[in-house]
């Protein structure tokens, strides 16, 4: 069920207080997590209005959740179901009794359903002498746009805790047992902070087998291997024929390449329909050969999946074209450079996304949101650029995601003309020591939304000119392999409603140039993550700004205290551990809600406060688990003894550090969210 969502139904009138049922007239059956929902309608999983809880809709939920049935709190006191409502991937059940306790029954605890009978678990355990060891793990709670039910979704392989345990009990070449009793081989583990994936061999597996099931360990030796799919053609089957793959791209393709799990869509005739048939083979044009393994059919198309991994629909989908054939393909395609396909899950999760980085400040110094004597300034006395140092010791750190401000006024002196020389060069130089050290850095025109303090859109500074500005930079620095991105205005303000209009210009301008890198769209009202639906309703009202293909990425900024600012007045303020989360949601449910990408540009906690730490913590783990990545606020060579800065003139070891590190490990994401 979607937060603050839920079907509606007529409210069970309360009954008398409920007593406890012993445990010996009731056998445990299913043991479900109640989900962390908490919003106006649900606080820890459990409604609000009326008793009942959500859990997750799996096959095993389903089964043994049922009306009427009994269900066993984690406080010990026994309901009943008066109702249950479906929801997306979530469950709700209602029940007998009073209103619940979240804080007694809720999230991270569970809710167990029982049963007069003396049947064993649906799920068996692993048995002595049967190949099974009696070791098995809980499969993490991941579910984002790479990870369901801590299933990951591009190819076979489960998230588990990395213990000591786990780390002795799954390792490459041994075996494990998911919940549907089937076995298969490790490929390969990753480690990642906390957690570590282990990757399986044979077809991707569906999220029904994750949490809240487990994994089992097993041995190699007395265990079945993966059924091999039946790769017999059928007779009259049909020599080589040469397909168009579909010009589809969205949430679930690219070019026509299937997204979440291996697979292809083409038209749906009758050539096709022959020549594609369980056992057939596929050759890409890169010259990886497949199996298809299955086909739908859904109004004029086909979707055909395959084994092996995930493809690159990128380099190999539309407009390219596809080969099938029944006995399969002798000779590598022309130019292909590799006829054969790749192994299954040999490598770790394709091309993860480094989700926490910093801002390098220091090109942004020596002025402020209005005109100021030092604009354009001189170069190291009012303002620097970090050197290669820093770049490499953050990328040392595991940071390769770099947010680098500068000035508008410093690069361009004078509207629609050509950018300064000499300042292009500094930005160009730092741009290589960027590159020399692997670091992604996003271009941050650090000038909340002014132009020597007058605004974007007046008759001073037209749109226009705004948007020469951006492609005046794009032409210079988009062919460098450091560029990540176009950070289009730290912070706009008190714009009289014209930002979207120029966020609007300025990223079109850029598409002229640049037609992959992303361009990242701040918010109004200083980027607050927290107000952002109340100030940027308007930013996507323009379909272009809606389009996928255009690259976009929305950029909030988030900090802890009273007033949102950043600067932490209050030195003995207490911070609650979920105020990062809290004031995220609303720009993530914003995102989630239009199918856009975000971002968080700023967040930043003092070091004098281990309760903003903790927040912090607790924020960075929710952004991973939704796929954004965010820059913490600040490093740099300037910063003397600042209380949120990573670089101080004291020396001392920074607090913030272990936790931005601990993050840095999250390679759980593919691609940024959360869409």
């Amino acid at each position: 069920m979607t937060l603050g969502a839920i079907v509606a139904f007529t409210t069970v009138n309360p009954a008398s207080a409920v007593t406890a049922v012993a445990q010996t007239a009731a056998n445990a059956q299913q043991v479900a997590q109640v989900n962390n929902f908490t919003s106006s309608d649900w606080l820890k999983g459990t409604w609000r209005a009326s008793p009942g809880v959500s859990i997750p809709a799996t096959a095993s939920n389903k089964a043994a959740f049922k009306k009427n049935g009994k269900v066993k709190l984690a406080n010990g006191q026994v309901r009943t179901i008066k109702a249950i409502y479906f929801s997306g991937a979530h469950m709700s059940l209602m029940l007998d009794g009073a209103k619940l306790d979240a804080n007694a029954t809720g999230h991270p605890k569970s809710v167990t359903a029982l049963s007069g009978s003396t049947t064993t678990p649906s799920t068996p355990a692993p048995t002595p002498g049967t190949g099974n060891s009696a070791h098995s793990s809980a499969i993490n709670n991941f579910t984002n746009s790479d990870w369901l039910n801590g299933v990951w979704r591009k190819s076979a392989g489960v998230s588990v805790p990395a213990t000591a345990a786990n780390r002795s009990a799954f390792k490459a070449g041994a075996s494990v047992k998911l919940a549907d009793g089937q076995v298969r081989a490790i490929s390969a583990i990753y480690v990642s902070g906390n957690n570590m994936s282990v990757m399986l061999k044979g077809a991707a597996i569906g999220g029904n087998l994750g949490h809240p099931n487990k994994l089992f360990a097993a041995t190699a030796s007395s265990v079945p291997s993966t059924p091999a799919p039946d790769t017999t053609p059928p007779t009259g089957a049909k020599p080589a024929l040469t397909v168009t793959l579909n010009a589809f791209n969205g949430k679930d393709f690219a070019g026509g390449v299937y997204l979440t799990s291996p697979g292809i869509s083409i038209k749906d005739t009758s050539a096709n329909r022959a020549a594609f048939h369980k056992g057939a083979k596929v050759r890409f044009a890169d010259g990886q050969v497949r199996t298809v393994k299955t086909i739908y059919r859904s109004g004029g198309n086909m979707t055909v999946l395959l084994d092996g991994g995930a493809i690159d629909g990128k380099a190999v989908g539309f407009p390219r074209t596809i080969s099938v054939s029944s006995s399969g393909f002798s000779q590598p395609a022309p130019d292909s450079g590799n006829s054969s396909a790749p192994s299954n899950n040999d490598t770790a999760p394709g091309n993860p996304i480094n989700l926490v980085g910093v801002n390098l400040a220091g090109a942004e110094f020596g002025a402020g949101n209005s005109a100021s004597a030092s604009l354009p300034g001189r170069y190291q006395i009012h303002y620097i650029y970090p050197g290669e140092t820093d770049f490499k010791r953050y990328a040392d750190l595991g940071m390769k995601l770099v947010r680098l401000p500068f000035r508008w006024e410093r690069l361009q002196p004078k509207l629609n003309t050509e950018l300064n020389a000499a300042e292009l060069s500094r930005l160009m130089a730092t741009l290589d020591h960027a590159r020399k050290h692997d670091v992604q850095v996003i271009l941050d025109m650090h000038n909340y939304y002014r132009y020597y303090g007058k605004l974007i859109a007046s008759g001073d500074v037209p749109i226009s000119a705004f948007a020469d500005s951006w492609r005046r930079i794009a032409r210079k620095v988009a062919n460098h392999p450091a560029v990540y991105g176009y950070g289009l205005m730290n912070e706009p303000h008190s714009t009289n409603g014209k930002w979207p209009a120029a966020a609007l210009a300025a990223s079109k301008a850029i598409r002229e140039i640049d037609r992959k890198g992303w361009i990242y769209i701040a918010g109004d009202r200083w980027s607050s993550a927290y107000h952002w639906p109340s100030y940027n309703t308007q930013l996507v009202a323009d379909p272009w700004m809606r389009d996928p293909k255009n690259n976009l990425i929305y950029e909030a900024h988030l900090y802890l205290d009273k007033d949102f600012s950043g600067s932490y007045a209050n030195r003995g303020a207490v911070y609650n551990p979920m105020t990062g989360v809290d004031r995220a949601k609303p720009f993530v449910e914003w995102l989630r809600k239009h199918r856009l990408r975000g971002f968080i540009g700023e967040h930043g906690a003092p070091d004098y406060s281990p309760s903003a730490i903790v927040a912090t913590d607790n924020l960075l783990k929710y952004l991973g688990q939704n796929c954004i990545p965010s820059t913490y606020w600040a490093a740099g060579p300037w910063w003397g003894d600042y209380a949120l800065s990573l670089d101080v003139n004291n020396g001392k070891a920074r607090p913030q550090l272990p936790v931005l590190r601990k993050h840095a490990t999250n390679k759980s994401c593919t691609a940024i969210g959360p869409l």
